[in-house]
């Protein structure tokens, strides 16, 4: 095995090299053995592939992949690339499509994959054309496993890896099914751009220390405290958690006041508040759970907003954030209108993540001239298993800890 070239002192996960997130080196290794290696990485959701022939295209780390449903009612999934030259096979973000072909020199490809057509391959006029000895079953774009848990299309390019739900775990497999108990419609979708490093987003989402310290609508609103009732959940291997809370007007105390915290603040108001006017649809009391399943995806109720986020590295310190808003098939045409309002509470402009978006951007820039040094994450111990209170990083350390051993460091 190649020497990784950032190294961590000790088997520990409290002080993470500032170095991971701007070596090449570092970054090439992640895709062949984090994204192309034994993980299952998100792709779509089965709802966006409604027919024989729905198809989307989309990524696994920085691969291009096929998504496609097949006359079977089976979805399948493989790589983007054309077996000829190695151009894109699909070149819309979606579509429906009979089969695929490249632009380039119409090579054919089946809904499976499979290549079917290679153009004048017997020559023309009894000249040219491909050796008698090609045959087209040996070649094609490489193929992916899919699974499909509660609507979500995950694909893996490993043969190594278990099953989804032996891969995801009993308590993660309960919590998405929670949000993704019935049918679903897509009702928006975009793409931001973040100025960081993939890894400082995906770090970001399982932060629940810093949810009401950076994002002052939280606590201002009080919609999010560390005071409220909530937990983290993490997962035996650490990759996948699970951070929830519920409202609770009593938890208003005077714990972020006394520490002169920017988020404490009376001084703002909503002109329209109905953007918080929600309606009860989850009887256990929880009113905002971020759900991570590593390496790059995202599930999140935040009030009656509903939401999935598919993390993909375009650079060593660019990442492309895609966002895809969710309603239930059987929402009441007034359930919808709350829905489409809580939107504004997401996103690049979004009431609460705005700062999400800007504050990965802040650590890149600020470790510039540190990749010898190391970032701490040590609230709540040096543990990485599930906790009752949210003023932790445990599953910081738990995203590490699952990085570590698919990396082999």
């Amino acid at each position: 095995m190649q020497e990784q070239p950032i190294h961590w002192r000790g088997p520990g996960l409290t002080r993470v090299p500032f170095g991971l997130y701007a070596d090449a080196a570092t970054a090439q290794q992640e895709q062949q053995r984090i994204f192309r290696g034994a993980t299952w990485n998100y792709l779509c959701l089965d709802a966006e592939l409604p027919t024989a022939g729905s198809f989307r295209t989309t990524f696994v780390g920085n691969t291009p992949v096929v998504v496609v449903k097949d006359d079977d009612g089976e979805i399948y999934g493989f790589e983007n690339r054309c077996a000829h030259r190695g151009a894109l096979i699909a070149l819309e973000k979606c579509g429906q499509a009979e089969s695929f072909q490249c632009v380039y020199h119409a090579w054919s490809y089946n809904r499976q994959g499979d290549l079917t057509g290679v153009a004048f391959e017997k020559g023309v006029k009894g000249k040219g054309g491909m050796p008698e000895t090609f045959c087209k079953e040996e070649h094609g774009p490489r193929k992916l496993r899919i699974a499909d848990h509660c609507g979500l299309v995950f694909g893996s390019f490993s043969d190594d890896v278990p099953s989804i739900e032996e891969y995801l775990g009993e308590e993660i497999c309960r919590r998405i099914e929670r949000v993704l108990h019935k049918p679903v419609q897509v009702i928006g979708r975009f793409t931001q751009a973040l100025p960081n490093n993939w890894k400082l987003y995906v770090e970001n989402v399982k932060d629940s220390y810093h949810a009401s310290l950076l994002h002052l609508f939280f606590t201002t609103f009080e919609l999010n405290r560390l005071s409220q009732k909530g937990g983290v959940i993490v997962d035996d291997s650490g990759g996948h958690h699970v951070s929830f809370s519920m409202i609770d007007p009593a938890a208003a105390d005077a714990s972020y006041k006394e520490q002169g915290l920017r988020s404490d603040t009376d001084k703002y108001r909503l002109k329209d508040p109905s953007v918080l006017a929600g309606f009860q649809e989850f009887h256990d009391g929880v009113t905002l759970q971020i759900l991570s399943v590593f390496p790059g995806f995202v599930l999140q109720q935040i009030q009656n907003c509903l939401a999935v986020r598919q993390v993909l590295p375009k650079g060593l310190d660019r990442t492309e954030l895609n966002w895809t808003y969710l309603g239930y098939a059987d929402d009441t045409p007034e359930q919808r209108t709350v829905r489409l309002k809580q939107l504004n509470l997401v996103g690049p402009a979004g009431f609460i993540s705005m700062e999400d978006g800007a504050v990965g951007g802040f650590v890149q820039r600020g470790i510039a001239g540190a990749q010898d040094l190391e970032a701490v994450v040590e609230m709540g111990g040096d543990e990485t298993g599930s906790s009752e209170g949210r003023a932790t990083e445990t599953s910081v350390r738990g995203f590490w800890k699952a990085y570590r051993t698919h990396m082999g460091t």
